[in-house]
């Protein structure tokens, strides 16, 4: 998202060179939701958090149509120099009616913390029989990261101060939120998954935790992280020399059900 100033600048930011570098993986390791999309040729679909496009120019070269959506500037300025058609929209506020014949949304869902409006607006967005496939941080997602950030702030009486970016929901409670809109839910499986990173775990603080790092004054980020990766090295340095992500993946394929 972009940064303001004032208040919304504790917000997370995207840029997409910096994401590119410390986060491809994530596009990488969802390959297997363009399986379960199986986009037919012609399809229209709409990729929700697109980031910068790595993954949705699978679904293009697929022989789909694809829209991307991101709240990113950054990263959509990025989906469109793929030559990915792609617009600035917040996930809580789609602006379709009945066009696309599926969406695809890996790794965004759980950045939108009000999950039941972002479910009508996906809903609003597919065609009757229309399908989503998609991924997002599940129930126990990156606990042991979160733990130590918290820690680190406690020690700092930051941690009032502390807004939790992320919405990280079991088989249950999003199976629940997706039926209670009208979804058929066809597939859902909460998958621990461990993930090596492409570098230091600061690094990946830099990429996906400016919230927490914002709260701390900007002389001192660097001792935090330092701090933070620490407290993480026994549990998250694997033996090999890399630094490992605690995820845990929710991945669901649910229908717009074809109307009487």
């Amino acid at each position: 998202m972009e940064q303001t100033d004032g208040e919304s600048s504790l917000q997370q930011r995207w840029f997409a060179d910096r994401y590119a570098a410390n986060a491809r993986f994530v596009s990488d390791l969802a390959e297997p939701l363009i399986e379960n999309l199986a986009p037919g040729r012609g399809d229209l679909i709409l990729d929700l958090g697109c980031g910068d496009g790595a993954l949705t120019k699978l679904v293009v070269d697929a022989g789909a149509r694809v829209i991307g959506v991101d709240a990113s500037i950054d990263q959509v300025m990025a989906c469109q120099n793929r030559g990915i058609p792609s617009a600035v929209m917040d996930g809580h506020n789609l602006a379709f009616n009945e066009v696309f014949d599926a969406i695809l949304t890996n790794a965004a869902l759980h950045w939108m913390t009000s999950p039941d409006v972002v479910i009508d607006g996906m809903w609003n967005a597919l065609k009757s029989g229309g399908r989503v496939v998609g991924e997002m941080g599940g129930d126990g997602n990156i606990s042991r990261i979160t733990r130590a950030l918290t820690e680190a702030l406690t020690r700092r009486n930051l941690q009032d101060k502390i807004i939790f970016p992320w919405f990280f929901p079991d088989e249950a409670d999003y199976r629940q939120r997706l039926e209670t809109r009208g979804f058929v839910v066809d597939y859902m499986e909460l998958i621990p998954r461990p993930t090596p990173l492409p570098g230091a775990i600061t690094a990946w603080l830099d990429t996906f935790g400016e919230q927490f790092l914002f709260l701390v004054p900007e002389l001192e980020r660097t001792a935090f992280k330092e701090e933070v990766a620490e407290d993480l090295e026994a549990d998250l340095f694997d033996p090999h020399g890399r630094w490992m992500a605690d995820y845990v993946r929710l991945r669901f394929t649910a229908i717009r059900p074809e109307e009487a």
